[in-house]
């Protein structure tokens, strides 16, 4: 009997993620309700409401997800070199471009981004070495300098404000990062 019930909850979390994410490349994350996801996903906002708080809390779920992933990506990558691991996470924003560039353009996503910036620092940091930084620079500023010109320059490419192919944008932050671990600043 629980395997039944397991399955509905999961085909349920299914459709709704579905349809907020229809919602989230249609109308934009401040102007989606609950009301819109349920009736998208043909389901009762009471189902809703027994997965989720509320369509933030949604969003919090559906963003756990990705960090998951991209922390998947970032074991996987260790083995390989600084710049050839910027080009998978790049590839990994570029099959969900359209989630992320919604969320990039939307004023009432302020946690998304903290929780990205996050967990790049955190991503900079296992990889900043104590003897890589010069003696008079503080490690807490090195790695917020770095996430957050690594997130400028990811938000700018998905937003498409910068030209060029993805390899080429991803090769060169992971040859700037590497530059910077390399010589200290």
């Amino acid at each position: 009997m629980s395997e039944k019930i397991d399955r509905r909850i999961v085909k349920s979390q299914k459709a709704i993620r579905e349809a907020f994410l229809d919602a989230l490349l249609e109308k934009g994350f401040e102007n989606i309700t609950v009301k819109d996801i349920t009736e998208q996903a043909d389901l009762s906002r009471k189902t809703f409401y027994l997965h989720y708080i509320d369509k933030y809390d949604l969003l919090d779920k559906i963003m756990d997800e990705h960090l998951k992933q991209l922390r998947e990506i970032c074991e996987q990558k260790k083995d390989k070199g600084l710049v050839e691991g910027t080009i998978i996470w790049f590839a990994y924003f570029e099959k969900h471009k359209a989630f992320f560039t919604s969320l990039f353009q939307s004023a009432n996503t302020v946690s998304f981004r903290h929780r990205l910036l996050h967990f790049v620092m955190g991503e900079i940091d296992k990889k900043l070495s104590e003897s890589s930084l010069n003696q008079q620079i503080d490690r807490q500023i090195a790695v917020k300098f770095l996430g957050t010109a690594v997130m400028g320059v990811l938000e700018s490419y998905v937003l498409e404000e910068i030209s060029g192919d993805m390899q080429q944008v991803a090769k060169q932050v992971g040859e700037m990062i590497s530059t910077h671990l390399s010589y200290g600043f």
